[in-house]
């Protein structure tokens, strides 16, 4: 799908798209409100999304829809960068955009699709396993050995007591409704950590040797009770 209320951006982006192979348009809006209904369908695995239109902005779109449909921000200002991976983006393009830019946000898509088959398979098969995939590979990982998870831009970086550090093309909310929530918890918008991996916690802060990891206030009730409860 593609939003912009600019005619010449959202037929460059069309132009793109039409002969792009593997990917197809499904809709075409001059502004995100319009968009909303198709959206919420459920079936738009990729959004082209411009941020600051009228009525509705890019913004506030990507907290209305699935969080199984994906956004690339197409945009004019390069100041919203930041919020927009808050909201979990998969890529920011500023106009104009080039082909080989279109290209290569298409294939973060790709990528991020086939990690999550590659999690709905190993799942299915062993549900103490997550299968990521980092890169051009898949790296398995048991969920005991997960320490905490953090988010850095459009990817997140998984933590743990064995193995180094893996690094995939994911987002924090999607993580939430795959790992089993009595054992993960997200404490705050950059980090979920593993409840039994926790040995110390210190002035709201969860300490992991010498890394330590923030409780957000509006999180910290539910986190103590769930603590003594893991």
């Amino acid at each position: 799908m593609i939003i912009d209320d600019e005619p010449l951006a959202r037929e460059l982006i069309k132009s793109y798209v039409d002969k792009t192979p593997g990917i197809s348009l499904e809709g075409c809006f001059e502004s995100a409100a319009e968009a909303v209904k198709t959206v919420l369908g459920g079936n738009i695995d990729l959004v082209f999304l411009d941020i600051n239109m009228p009525t509705l902005n890019g913004i506030e779109f990507a907290a209305l829809i699935p969080s199984q449909t994906r956004i690339i921000y197409i945009t004019a200002y390069e100041n919203y960068a930041l919020q927009g991976f808050k909201v979990n983006a998969l890529d920011y393009l500023l106009k104009p955009v080039s082909y080989q830019e279109f290209v290569k946000s298409v294939g973060k898509a790709f990528e991020w699709q086939a990690m999550r088959k590659a999690y709905e398979s190993s799942s299915k098969s062993s549900p103490e396993m997550l299968t990521v995939r980092a890169d051009y590979r898949l790296v398995q990982m048991k969920l005991d050995t997960i320490k905490y998870i953090e988010v850095q831009k459009d990817r997140v970086i998984f933590y743990r007591s064995e193995g180094e550090p893996v690094s995939s093309l994911m987002s924090l909310s999607e993580l939430e409704e795959i790992l089993p929530s009595d054992k993960f918890m997200r404490v705050h918008r950059s980090f979920i950590v593993n409840l039994n991996q926790i040995e110390v916690v210190e002035r709201n802060r969860i300490v992991f040797g010498k890394t330590y990891i923030p409780v957000s206030e509006s999180k910290k009730d539910e986190f103590l009770s769930r603590l003594k409860q893991s």
